[in-house]
């Protein structure tokens, strides 16, 4: 299966950024854990701070690949495009946070992406990704457009 995991803005600085909130891991120390878990599948990782290019990637792999685990970080909140993005393509999307955002701010509990997105997972920290994992583990591809 191939499968994309796709961050956006700020989750370059994971591990150094806001810890009390996302922890001390990079994701990139963590992605090494998630191919050794998943064997089966062929995992990708690609972030950008840029909405454009998130864009662009999901246009990409969005009629081949399994599925995505997207954290768009801030852009969940605001990017009516990203939510675009995700209803255009067939590919499934599962939305990840390492936060709670129940627990968050008021404006980081609104979701304009989640309603095109297969689910959501969040407050997990970086084992949101592995649970994402799971559910694409477990899924029957269903879709037009996919190529097991």
């Amino acid at each position: 299966m191939q499968i994309l995991i796709l961050n956006g803005p700020n989750l370059n600085l994971l591990g150094r950024r806001e810890v009390s909130i996302y922890g001390t891991r990079s994701f990139e120390d963590y992605l090494p854990e998630l191919q050794e878990a998943f064997p089966d599948f062929t995992i990708e990782h690609f972030q950008s701070n840029h909405e454009g290019e998130l864009i662009d990637k999901l246009h990409e792999v969005g009629y081949s690949y399994h599925g995505v685990v997207l954290n768009a970080g801030g852009y969940t909140h605001t990017s009516v495009a990203l939510a675009d993005a995700i209803a255009a393509i067939n590919t499934p999307v599962i939305e990840v946070h390492l936060s709670n955002l129940a627990a968050r701010e008021d404006f980081r509990q609104r979701s304009l992406i989640g309603r095109h997105c297969a689910g959501s997972i969040s407050g997990f920290k970086l084992e949101s990704y592995r649970l994402a994992l799971q559910y694409f583990q477990n899924l029957r591809p269903k879709r037009v457009g996919f190529k097991v």
